[in-house]
């Protein structure tokens, strides 16, 4: 009998402290928290909550996200994000839970929270088309609320030290801001006619400025930043164009450039004026370039068209989103592309491994393995 109550205890006990050493497991990690801002390129579920015209709810989105069972998240791609395969990359315990989702609350924002939002974009303008979507503005907003939330779970001066040396702040977007507003036919017209491009980049930058601040007085201090890709050459701009498979638009090419050389200058004026924070800068745009460049070389057969709605016709297929109705490609893995506008989870996968390890021809002035090691 008294075998049978110490078996009893010591599984009592064994189950006690695997909830303790579960509850504790993130803030011990060495990257515990992942915070995500930016567009549909890392979106994990926030605009399933909107009434929006901006959805990746339904299949065949999602097909190969094992955590769901194949089954659409939200995500704007066959799998991973860009942002959840960091984070595996990095040793962060769990993906980051979307801000709007119901469940997203105690202690699981712990392992971080994602607030990034399909159409969003540095300005509010941006992404108005969908009706509803979280811009940058919105989403810092929301980022403080989560802010004084881990206070109160954590007590704030633990809280301070988990968010400034155990937290990583990773932000991409900006490709909206031309594609769903300076560059879109009709919606754009006005701003076109009162804004040169100069203009309108300068207007991004002084934006994002005050963003990035925001969060900085918010205790973020890691921080990685991605440049804009090179939007001229996804298939939705191909598509509409009507371009052979190597060209790409020079228009929206060339604002992609000038936006970077603007955004490069930023980090480096952020890097020298506010003490303790380290941001780097994930130059996407030359590693997806080079990637659409010679995309055999990386086990692909097409960077042209997307697996979801290849051979839909004409320029329509251009804007169709990917839906239950569209043709689907036979081997998801050969194309860089998962529709129109988002990477497959195949090319997400070398872009993130290229970011968390790579060289400083793709990330300055550090790679992600080495800023979460600072």
């Amino acid at each position: 009998m008294a075998f049978k109550y110490q078996t009893t205890f010591a599984l009592l006990l064994l189950l006690v402290n695997l909830r303790f050493h579960g509850n504790v497991a993130a803030q011990n990690a060495k990257l515990a928290a992942s915070f995500i801002f930016g567009d549909s390129l890392v979106d994990a579920g926030n605009n399933n909550y909107l009434s929006t015209l901006s959805k990746a709810d339904v299949p065949p989105n999602g097909v190969d996200f094992k955590a769901s069972g194949g089954n659409p998240t939200g995500r704007f791609t066959n799998g991973r994000t860009i942002a959840d395969i960091v984070g595996e990359e990095l040793g962060q315990p769990n993906y980051a839970v979307p801000y709007l989702a119901p469940n997203t609350s105690g202690k699981v924002i712990l392992n971080g929270v994602n607030y990034a939002s399909g159409g969003g974009g540095i300005l509010n303008a941006t992404g108005s088309l969908f009706v509803n979507r979280l811009g940058m503005d919105i989403q810092i907003d929301y980022f403080n609320i989560t802010r004084k939330q881990i206070g109160k779970l954590l007590g704030e001066s633990e809280a301070k030290e988990y968010i400034m040396k155990k937290s990583l702040f990773s932000i991409i977007v900006g490709s909206n801001d031309f594609l769903n507003n300076y560059l879109l036919p009709f919606v754009s017209t006005g701003v076109r006619v009162s804004q040169n491009p100069d203009t309108f980049v300068e207007d991004m930058i002084n934006h994002f400025r005050i963003q990035l601040y925001r969060l900085y007085q918010l205790d973020a201090r890691k921080f990685v930043i991605s440049n804009v890709g090179p939007i001229g050459c996804i298939p939705y701009q191909r598509i509409i164009n009507e371009l052979k498979d190597k060209d790409c638009v020079d228009l929206a090419d060339d604002l992609a450039t000038q936006y970077n050389a603007r955004l490069k200058d930023l980090v480096a004026e952020l890097n020298d004026n506010l003490p303790g924070a380290t941001f780097v800068l994930a130059n996407v745009y030359d590693l997806v370039s080079e990637m659409i460049r010679n995309y055999d070389k990386y086990g692909f057969t097409t960077a042209s068209r997307g697996c979801c709605g290849i051979g839909s016709g004409g320029q329509v297929a251009g804007i169709i989103p990917c839906v239950p109705t569209s043709s689907l490609c036979s081997d998801r893995y050969k194309h860089l592309f998962w529709d129109q506008y988002h990477p497959s989870e195949a090319a997400n996968i070398i872009l993130a491994k290229q970011l968390v390890n790579g060289d400083k021809r793709y990330t300055t002035p550090m790679n992600l393995r080495q800023l979460i090691d600072l």
